[in-house]
């Protein structure tokens, strides 16, 4: 039987995470035909050889090194039969029939081409970062300016944030994360998948802002929700520099020369004006190691030119060959 949906799981060092997902997403959808990819970033955990003997039916698929997000996910996409691929962390556990949900909304609402889903933090509310606006010079300056920080409900000053977008009915988007997005296989082959400029962050941006270019509609459905376990660690230093090498990446490949060298100095100016508050106040100390870390995040990540190739571990791809590892009806 062909899946209906091809999920795939990007993973990289996060056994119990991606084995209480996938136990889950079994639990929780037993109605739809699909297959599951996990593409492992050459974990060094176990985490692919524990996938491959808990859910057999999976196809994994490990490779030789860690390559980000996009190239892993665009590594699955060449291996899935589903007319839509799901896109699904590691680190969420799917609430109710997810993929159920996604696939109602393609029926009743045809032609989006990208449907988004949303992400619950720990007390079950939306924590507002499945879906967002693309970044502007003006809103670059909010960040630069701390407004956005300081009036974080407000159209004006937070617009990337989307504050006033009512996520409890359907409703169009300007971008949506990666975290829980499923978007029409072909579309995805038409845009040559994931930009592999990108290791992490901005990359899911910058597939949907592509994919509107070609008359897609990115619409939100409220009923389709993972808990995002993972989420919660916003404050990493680690973190934010990578969502910084991100942003500068997409203004890099997305802007021109000179709007984008404007849009580094407002992204290098509000990192200032929080490590200076940092050390004012003795509060959020990691701002301060955010801007000694300036020269990493400025400089985005490699271009794909300067990237090696992506390399599959020999005798690396599971899955039961006569079902394509698809996850039957119960």
């Amino acid at each position: 039987m062909t899946p209906l949906v091809s999920v795939i799981v990007v993973s990289y060092q996060t056994r119990e995470l991606i084995l209480t997902a996938l136990a889950t997403l079994r639990t929780a959808c037993p109605d739809e035909p699909y297959e599951v990819i996990v593409v492992d970033n050459a974990s060094t955990d176990g985490s692919a050889a524990a996938v491959a003997t808990a859910f057999p039916e999976a196809r994994v698929v490990r490779l030789a090194r860690n390559v980000g997000f996009g190239r892993a996910v665009n590594v699955g996409a060449a291996l899935a039969r589903g007319d839509w691929l799901l896109l699904l962390n590691p680190d969420t556990e799917p609430v109710g029939n997810v993929i159920g949900e996604l696939l109602a909304a393609t029926r009743a609402h045809p032609g989006h081409g990208v449907y988004a889903g949303r992400t619950l933090g720990a007390d079950g509310h939306d924590d507002g970062n499945s879906v967002f606006g693309p970044p502007s010079l003006w809103t670059l300056t909010c960040f630069a300016l701390g407004l956005s920080t300081l009036f974080p409900r407000s159209r004006l000053f937070n617009r990337e944030a989307l504050p006033w977008l009512d996520r409890s009915t359907p409703v169009r988007v300007p971008a949506a994360s990666g975290c829980l997005l499923l978007i029409r296989r072909s579309l995805f082959a038409q845009l040559g998948g994931f930009t592999p400029d990108y290791f992490m962050y901005s990359e899911d941006l910058d597939l949907c802002l592509r994919a509107t270019a070609l008359g897609a509609r990115p619409v939100l459905v409220p009923r389709a929700r993972v808990l995002h376990v993972g989420g919660a660690a916003s404050t990493s230093v680690g973190k934010r520099v990578m969502l910084l090498r991100g942003q500068v990446t997409f203004l890099r490949l997305r802007w021109s020369r000179p709007r984008a060298g404007l849009g580094r100095a407002l992204l290098r100016l509000g990192i200032a004006v929080r490590a200076l508050g940092s050390r004012l106040t003795g509060r959020a100390g990691y701002w301060r190691e955010v801007w000694r870390q300036r020269a990493v995040w400025l400089a985005g990540w490699p271009p794909a030119a300067e990237l090696a190739p992506v390399e599959i571990e020999p005798g690396a791809s599971g899955g039961t060959p006569a079902s394509g590892g698809i996850r039957q009806p119960a």
